[in-house]
């Protein structure tokens, strides 16, 4: 499978000078995860890489997943199934959207192969319920399904590299390290804090903050690790004070920020995910919660949206 996808591993870890962090004694690191695939970037690969090599390795079904209209993980898995030659079908929330014009993500989707099949909000709410998944089933055949967000166990296992390769490349002395990563149903977080707790030096503390609204992430990042580790593992904290509203909500400061970051150090980010994560620790380092000769390290999950 690697040599069909060709991603580039380990992702690069850069340094980035910026005054908010400097002038309190505090090193930023920005682990470039979208530069593992142009097609699958970010925690994308690193969530899906296994759950396709068991699709492969199970025989010759498409595979099946779900997400909003605007949802990443579905624009990679349709990407996935062409480049590997896999079947795919989306699941989309919404029935309200069938025989609408199709927006740009839904439309590389559907040019990547994907069958869209919409399905109402209250049923998408089912999407784990066994009657649900009996339906789809009838309907499509036999499937190898993928979670919303790809967050199952092999995604776990799969994000726990990420947290090993920073292990490999962060300074194994000094002050207080801190990873930062954006989380949307938590698989991601779930495997770094993993990978990051074995280890020689300073013990790395996972920081994930959530885009959306609610306190449910704690239970589904603990019951991620639990079905992936037997038991809550590794040294992680949510912040959920950046969510600016929900999913794919902003603000005016958020835009703000992320027009002047990208101002200051040429990368445009995605405002869905990494401009909160960045948001979030630029706030707490002005607030000066970390020490000074702390390492704060954000982890790229993707690139900004064309």
């Amino acid at each position: 499978m690697h040599a069909a996808l060709r991603p580039a591993l380990p992702s690069p870890l850069q340094e980035l000078h910026d005054e908010r962090f400097a002038r309190r004694g505090v090193r930023l690191l920005l682990k470039r995860d979208d530069l593992i695939h142009p097609e699958l970037p970010g925690n994308k690969w690193r969530k899906l890489e296994l759950n396709l090599r068991a699709a492969a390795e199970s025989g010759p079904r498409p595979l099946l997943t779900f997400g909003g209209a605007y949802s990443n993980h579905l624009r990679a898995t349709a990407a996935a199934g062409r480049l590997l030659g896999l079947a795919t079908i989306g699941v989309v929330r919404g029935d309200e959207l069938a025989g609408q014009p199709l927006n740009p993500v839904l439309a590389r989707c559907a040019a990547d192969g994907m069958r869209l099949h919409f399905v109402s909000r209250s049923d998408y709410r089912r999407k784990t319920d066994p009657p649900l998944l009996d339906t789809l089933h009838a309907r499509f055949g036999d499937c190898y399904v993928i979670p919303e967000g790809g967050s199952n166990r092999l995604a776990v296992l799969g994000c726990r590299e990420l947290g090993r390769e920073l292990r490999a490349d962060l300074p194994t002395t000094g002050g207080p390290q801190v990873v930062g990563v954006a989380c949307g149903t938590g698989g991601t977080l779930a495997g770094l804090a993993a990978g990051l707790a074995p280890g020689p030096g300073p013990r790395p503390r996972a920081r994930g903050f959530p885009v959306l609204r609610g306190d449910f992430l704690t239970a589904e990042v603990t019951a991620l690790q639990t079905a992936a580790f037997g038991a809550r593992t590794g040294d992680w904290e949510l912040t959920d004070r950046f969510h600016c509203g929900g999913y794919a909500r902003t603000t005016p400061e958020l835009t703000a920020f992320a027009d002047d970051f990208a101002h200051r150090h040429g990368l445009a980010l995605d405002r869905v995910y990494v401009a909160k994560l960045l948001y979030g620790l630029t706030t707490l380092a002005e607030e000066d919660t970390f020490p000074p000769g702390s390492t704060v390290t954000a982890v790229i999950t993707g690139p900004a949206t064309p």
